[in-house]
């Protein structure tokens, strides 16, 4: 994405209530809040316009974050009838200040946030269905540089749902992998800025050290990991089929070594230079 200038105002002064956020030469706008403010988001101005809008929160049944994306010509009347779903503790929506988005470019914008937020592996998507629209070939660029300011605005906002979970950084190269191994088990990953990934086609102990009882978080994250059918069993190894995102190093190595690990030793270079002697560089 491109470098970019963002403007954030809070309307009562604290960060988690009602704010609105623009970027610099970008004709949209976002206004977001959460569920408890609810008159006020839908007080403001912005809000009779068309556009597109998330609500998000977490999956009454498993637990897990929940997003639906949405379309309206009028934001204020289509949020209004949503209130009937109970899993949802914020909304923010995008509209543009020239009043230039037309009802095809809405389903278009909603289809592809749809299909982005499926494919992140990050939320339960509510949405019972796809959307979309077909639009003309200079209408669908510009949609896309309207996607593009979504995306960057989303996690300024607190919301990272859409963002692929284990996403690749723009400049990464084969030098910036690091190594993790133990037993004959050999496992691939790289920093990544929500923490570190390992990445697909790794391999993980098949059974956890009876350190792990004191420390079970390891034992839990590999429990949840086999349920998602990420770690699948192979011969005497697990391997990660997908690439998976951990919150640190030392995480991702206590998954791999089955208990207890500190991952800024355990991960390694090509060249054997372990993570905390690359940092002290």
């Amino acid at each position: 994405m491109p470098s970019a200038t963002i403007k954030i105002f809070l309307v009562h002064g604290d960060p988690k209530r009602l704010r609105t956020a623009e970027l610099s030469n970008w004709t949209g706008k976002a206004v977001a809040g959460p569920r408890s403010e609810f008159d006020g988001v839908l007080s403001r101005e912005e809000s009779n316009s068309s556009g597109v809008y998330f609500l998000t929160g977490a999956d009454p049944e498993f637990g897990k974050p929940a997003i639906y994306v949405g379309e309206a010509e009028s934001i204020r009347d289509r949020i209004k009838s949503h209130l009937e779903k109970d899993f949802w503790n914020q909304v923010i929506f995008f509209t543009s200040k020239d009043e230039n988005l037309t009802k095809a470019h809405i389903r278009y914008l909603e289809g592809k946030l749809i299909d982005l937020a499926r494919k992140s592996g990050r939320a339960v998507v509510t949405n019972g269905q796809s959307s979309g629209a077909r639009l003309p070939e200079s209408d669908r660029e510009d949609m896309e540089i309207f996607l593009e300011k979504i995306n960057q605005l989303l996690p300024v906002l607190g919301v990272e749902l859409l963002v692929p979970a284990a996403s690749k950084a723009v400049s990464e190269s084969e030098h910036k992998k690091l190594f993790c191994e133990i037993k004959g088990i050999k496992a691939e990953g790289r920093l990544s800025p929500n923490g570190f990934v390992v990445l697909k086609g790794s391999q993980a102990v098949l059974t956890e050290r009876a350190s792990s009882q004191k420390w079970p978080w390891a034992m839990n994250m590999r429990q949840r990991l086999k349920d998602e059918g990420v770690l699948v069993a192979k011969g005497d190894a697990f391997e990660f089929v997908n690439d998976a995102e951990f919150t640190s190093p030392s995480s991702a190595a206590a998954v791999i070594h089955g208990g207890h690990a500190n991952g800024l030793t355990a991960w390694k270079d090509k060249n054997g230079k372990t993570l905390k002697e690359i940092e002290s560089v």
